[in-house]
C-alpha cells in the first residue's frame, strides 16, 4: 500500500480509524490480528556458526571441490589460490554478517519504548509494541518515532536522519 501517496482522510478511512484514534477494544483486537509492533529476530547464531555458514553457498562448495581436485592432480599453486580465495570470501562474508547483527542490535536499542497515542480521543502513553495500524500517534520534539507512520499533520517538521537514527518533530 502506498500510504504516502494518499491524503490523510483517505488513509484514516481505509484503516477504519478516526481523527480521535481507535477505541481501546479495537486496538486490542488489532493487536491480536497484526501482532506486536516489534522487530522480528531470528535465533542468534554464534560467531563460529556465522563463519561456518559462509561455506554453505553452492559456488563455494564447487570451489572447494576444485581445490581438492587440483590437489590430487598435483597443481599445488592452483589449490593454494583457490583455498585463499575461499577463505578470504568467508572472512569478508563473516564481517558483513557480524556488522549487520550489530546494526540490528543497535536499532533494537534505539526503538521507542512508549508512544503517545489517541485512544478514544484521549492521549495515552502506551508501550510502542502495542501500536497497531490505525493508531493516531502524537509526536513531540525530541521523541523517537515509535513505528512506521503516515504523517497526517505537522507544524515546523524537521527530521534528522543518520544511519541508525531517526528523529521527527510534528
Amino acid at each position: 500500500m502506498h500510504w504516502h501517496q494518499k491524503n490523510s482522510a483517505t488513509v484514516i478511512e481505509e484503516l477504519k480509524s478516526s481523527s480521535q484514534g481507535l477505541s481501546a477494544e479495537e486496538a486490542l483486537r488489532r493487536l491480536g490480528e497484526y501482532g506486536p509492533n516489534e522487530l522480528k529476530e531470528k535465533a542468534k547464531k554464534t560467531a563460529f556458526m556465522m563463519f561456518l555458514d559462509q561455506f554453505k553457498d553452492f559456488m563455494i562448495i564447487v570451489l572447494i571441490a576444485a581445490a581438492v581436485i587440483s590437489g590430487f592432480i598435483g597443481e599445488l599453486s592452483d589449490t593454494i589460490a583457490i583455498i585463499v580465495i575461499v577463505i578470504l570470501n568467508a572472512v569478508i562474508g563473516f564481517i558483513q554478517e557480524y556488522r549487520a547483527e550489530k546494526a540490528m542490535a543497535a536499532l533494537k536499542k534505539m526503538t521507542a519504548h512508549t508512544a503517545l497515542a489517541l485512544r478514544g480521543g484521549i492521549p495515552a502513553n502506551i508501550p510502542a509494541s502495542e501500536l497497531v495500524p490505525g493508531d493516531i500517534v502524537l509526536l513531540e520534539a525530541g521523541k523517537v518515532v515509535p513505528a512506521d507512520m503516515r504523517l497526517t499533520e505537522t507544524v515546523q517538521m524537521k527530521s534528522e536522519e543518520a544511519a541508525l537514527e531517526y528523529k521527527g518533530i510534528a
